[in-house]
């Protein structure tokens, strides 16, 4: 049976444990060559180690497989193109990236500071900037690339205390629109995928009621390893009619799903005034309104 992304070259970033990790190498079993990056902070981003992505390497030479690791951070254009340029000289070329590097700073949004904001925005929103913008010179010019961003259903639904992490996701989705519009004419794509999965980026949950308790066990079930076969996919050539999609894994379960498109609309021949939107738009257009959910409203039921 052939290799699913034999001899191609991917860069992952976050690629130390978790889901980066397992990605790392499931790409790895199925025949690339990986870049593992990270640069082995906290989760709320502190300090650095190169243990981790030096770690995963071992693991990836130890089955057979070619890997090198990188520990530049995503977040400035400098050391992204830094570990663009990793692939480059390390195998000779880039073919993906998996965008996944990410750090949390929950706190309500009345409680936030400006650093909290400012520190995820920097390694979610900016880091898939500069990784995908170091790497689509390249992609353009050999006619052929893939990027895969891991976004959240904390952005697509709702969540709370994550007004940072929510908006850097949200925003990660019309990234990768928007790179699948720009370079689909190279043959270029950029998709999403939305993760459920137990990690050290959820070990913070909450467990002090026993509902809470009861959520996190139910987390647990779904491991980082479930992600790592759509990953491995939409880097693949098989994959090459799909662009601009946001996916999400939960466990067994891979959805595809819905963007912004208008639900309802209300219409009025001479205009409309606040007086007329409060009496006619609004009770019209109310029946539609989306509620105020988090995630876990959403996707109600047990993983399967």
């Amino acid at each position: 049976m052939t290799a699913m992304v034999e001899g191609k070259v991917v860069v992952v970033t976050g690629a130390g444990g978790g889901i980066g990790r397992d990605i790392a190498l499931a790409l790895a079993a199925e025949g690339a060559r990986v870049v593992v990056n990270d640069i082995g902070t906290s989760t709320s981003g502190e300090g650095s180690d190169e243990g981790p992505a030096q770690r995963v390497v071992g693991e990836i030479r130890a089955a057979g497989g070619q890997a090198v690791a990188s520990t530049d951070s995503v977040s400035e254009a400098h050391s992204a193109n830094r570990i663009v340029t990793c692939a480059l000289d390390t195998f000779g070329r880039i073919d993906g990236v998996v965008n996944n590097a990410g750090i949390l700073r929950d706190r309500f949004f009345h409680k936030m500071s400006d650093a909290e904001w400012d520190g995820v925005i920097k390694v979610h929103l900016y880091g898939s900037w500069h990784v995908s913008r170091a790497a689509a010179n390249h992609f353009k010019e050999q006619g052929s690339g893939a990027y895969v961003h891991m976004t959240s259903t904390s952005g697509l639904i709702g969540n709370f205390g994550q007004a940072n992490y929510s908006a850097a996701k949200l925003g990660i989705v019309a990234l990768s629109k928007s790179i699948a519009l720009d370079m689909g004419k190279f043959a270029v794509r950029s998709n999403c995928i939305a993760p459920f999965a137990w990690s050290r980026m959820t070990g913070s949950i909450p467990t002090d009621t026993p509902e809470q308790q009861a959520r996190v066990d139910k987390i647990k079930q779904m491991t980082p390893a479930k992600i790592a076969p759509l990953a491995v996919y939409l880097l693949s050539d098989a994959a090459r009619e799909v662009n601009a999609q946001v996916f999400a894994v939960r466990n067994n379960e891979i959805f595809l799903m819905s963007q912004p498109r208008p639900l309802r609309s209300v219409h009025r021949g001479e205009g409309w005034t606040p007086r007329s939107i409060a009496a006619h738009a609004m009770p019209a257009l109310r029946a539609s309104f989306v509620g105020l959910e988090r995630s876990g409203d959403v996707f109600a039921w047990d993983p399967v």
